[in-house]
């Protein structure tokens, strides 16, 4: 022994050492794997605590509560009555005999009794309407039919209106108008008053530069009373006034 530690053993030493390297790094080697593939060929060995915090999921939350039923329609029961029930029955059986019944004649007019209002001929009878047939004695109110009374001014041409003119005033021809040679007719509206005087008067159309000569001649204009109805009315026309240089 000495000899081997102090000595080169020619290569026995060496030899042991190689062979039990091998074998306590197999052993070890196995004993590892051992531990490595228990857990894998038998899970249940393991702690139930941890597979169970690391493999389970939380619940689900519970599902919502079902939404109450509809209240129940309240339904009525209706009692029908048949056409029995109400009284109306068929007849058992057919009767012999069938008394007939008799009414007595309605008692005939009167011979003063005639028509109301034919007073004067036969059966009439005075007093009956009101007048009575011509040649009767009957008398009644005298019926008056109320005429119409006009809402406003009667609409009446220009053309008829001119016929009625009383007093026509010709208009001034303006120099300005004139001498820019303006020519032409103007239109205007007017109302005339049951007098036959112009109560409005307003230029329709026409050259501005004669409206005014229109305005202020036929304002002095003078109309005969227009009678609706045997009375005088107010009128709405239209007054047509000519300007022309040629006649001027």
């Amino acid at each position: 022994m000495f000899e081997d530690s102090m000595m080169e053993s020619g290569g026995k030493i060496k030899t042991k050492a190689q062979y039990w390297m091998l074998v306590s790094s197999f052993f070890w080697f196995a004993i590892l794997a051992t531990m490595i593939l228990i857990p894998l060929l038998y899970p249940e060995a393991l702690p139930k605590n941890s597979l169970t915090a690391s493999l389970t999921a939380p619940p689900p939350p519970p599902p919502p509560p079902p939404p109450p039923p509809p209240p129940a329609a309240v339904v009525k029961p209706v009692k029908m009555v048949s056409e029995i029930d109400a009284g109306l029955h068929a007849p058992t059986k057919i009767p012999k005999d069938i008394k007939m019944i008799k009414e007595d004649a309605a008692p005939p007019p009167p011979s003063s009794m005639g028509v109301a209002g034919m007073s004067g001929m036969a059966g009439g009878a005075p007093g009956g309407i009101m007048g009575g047939m011509p040649g009767g004695s009957g008398s009644g109110p005298a019926i008056t039919v109320a005429k119409p009374k006009p809402t406003g001014p009667a609409r009446i041409s220009g053309g008829v209106m001119a016929g009625s003119i009383l007093n026509r005033v010709q208009p001034t021809y303006p120099p300005i108008a004139k001498a820019a040679h303006v020519g032409g007719t103007v239109v205007l509206h007017a109302i005339i008053s049951k007098t036959g005087t112009i109560e409005k008067l307003e230029a329709i159309s026409g050259p501005d530069m004669l409206k005014g000569a229109a305005l202020d001649a036929v304002r002095q204009w003078r109309y005969k009373p227009y009678l609706l109805n045997g009375e005088p009315t107010d009128v709405d026309t239209t007054i047509t006034v000519n300007f022309n240089l040629n006649g001027s």
